[in-house]
Formats: structure tokens, C-alpha cells, sequence
């Protein structure tokens, strides 16, 4: 680990708990076309992939989908926001791996990500931020994560890629990065961590 200079993040599951405020926004749509609201299953698949990955998923008709994307674009994420809990760790980790540390977001998420930096006051805290806009195949392809090497002019094994979910663990293999599981132990990982805190542990970071 005394190579690394850039540390990326996934943002839901890692960087906060979404799983309320993701819950309640694809179910405001759901419910808005009759249909029941997600299974655990039908979350697990939106944890993961793009807005546009779920949608489809949840509306199979092609008709149906493309009335839901619609909906879903003159919706606002604005009344989820106050359900997303941040990593109690996220600031002061934030805080000590920078300047030394380049830090970075790799996410699936598309246009909410800007809402989200702002709303807890972390659009300074991070040196770039890759969504699932900003590449032509999102994770669990590298492309993104290969943009954050080509950005930073780094090797693969000068970033380290925190992730809770499968498709983390497969676009960081791809891009051969070192890959830190957030609590989810059933990942293949370099490290298996439950806070952010730990990653302390691996770096040097000023206290």
C-alpha cells in the first residue's frame, strides 16, 4: 500500500447508506404506475446498477419503461436526500487523506451525484468524480475506473477502489486496481473493512 496515491470510492453503500432514500425514490415510482412496491430482491439489483439499468429491470414493457423514464426525469431526488446517512468516518477520513492522497468517486449513479456532493458539503472534498454519464459502459466494466488512471496519470496499483458490491469487485479486478470490500465479506478483496476508519490503517495519513 506505499504506492498508492489516488483513493476511489463507490458512493451508495460505501459512502452512505442510501438504502432508505434509494428505496423510497424507486417506489415513489412504482407506486406512481400501480405496480407494488420492490421486493429485496429488486433492490439489491438497484443498489447496484445505473437508474437506467433499474428501470428497465422493474418495467419490462417497453412501453411502460420509457413512461417511467419520463416520469423518473421530472421527479427530483431532492425529498430522498434527507434519508441518505453518511459514513460516520466519511469527513474525517476525507480530511486526512488529502493533500496527500488524490481522493475520487466512482459510481453508478447519474444525475443525482451533483444534488448529493452538495447537499453534505463535499463537492471540495473530492479531486474527481466519475458517474455512470461520464463513460460509455458504466461498472461493473473498468471504464471507469480506467478513467480515474488516465485522469491521475497513475498505475493500477497506485489506486485503491473501496466498493460494497459485486460489480465493484468485478470492474476493479478488470482494471486490475486493488479492491477493499466494505462490509460485505462475501467479496474477493485485497482488504475486507466495516468503517472507513480502517482504511487509516493502510495508508499514512496524518492524525
Amino acid at each position: 500500500m506505499k504506492d498508492i496515491k489516488v483513493v476511489a470510492f463507490d458512493c451508495d453503500g460505501v459512502l452512505f447508506d442510501t438504502v432508505k432514500a434509494n428505496t423510497g425514490y424507486y417506489n415513489q415510482i412504482l407506486t406512481h404506475f400501480g405496480r407494488p412496491e420492490m421486493t429485496p430482491e429488486q433492490f439489491a439489483y438497484c443498489h447496484m446498477h445505473t437508474v437506467n439499468e433499474t428501470i428497465a429491470y422493474l418495467f419490462g414493457d417497453e412501453n411502460q419503461r420509457e413512461a417511467a423514464e419520463a416520469y423518473r426525469k421530472n421527479m427530483t431526488y431532492n425529498a430522498f436526500i434527507k434519508d441518505m446517512e453518511p459514513e460516520p468516518y466519511l469527513k474525517p477520513l476525507l480530511r486526512k487523506l488529502r493533500p496527500g492522497y488524490k481522493t475520487a468517486i466512482v459510481t453508478n449513479r447519474t444525475d443525482t451525484m451533483p444534488l448529493v456532493l452538495a447537499e453534505f458539503d463535499l463537492e471540495d472534498d473530492f479531486d474527481l468524480v466519475i458517474t455512470a454519464l461520464d463513460v460509455f459502459r458504466p461498472k461493473p466494466f473498468a471504464d471507469p475506473l480506467i478513467k480515474v488512471l488516465e485522469y491521475f496519470n497513475v498505475g493500477p496499483r497506485e489506486v485503491i477502489y473501496v466498493g460494497d458490491s459485486e460489480l465493484d469487485e468485478i470492474a476493479a479486478k478488470a482494471a486490475e486496481i486493488p479492491f477493499i470490500a466494505y462490509n460485505n465479506p462475501s467479496l474477493a478483496a485485497d482488504f475486507h473493512i466495516t468503517s472507513l476508519k480502517e482504511i487509516e490503517e493502510q495508508l499514512t495519513v496524518d492524525g
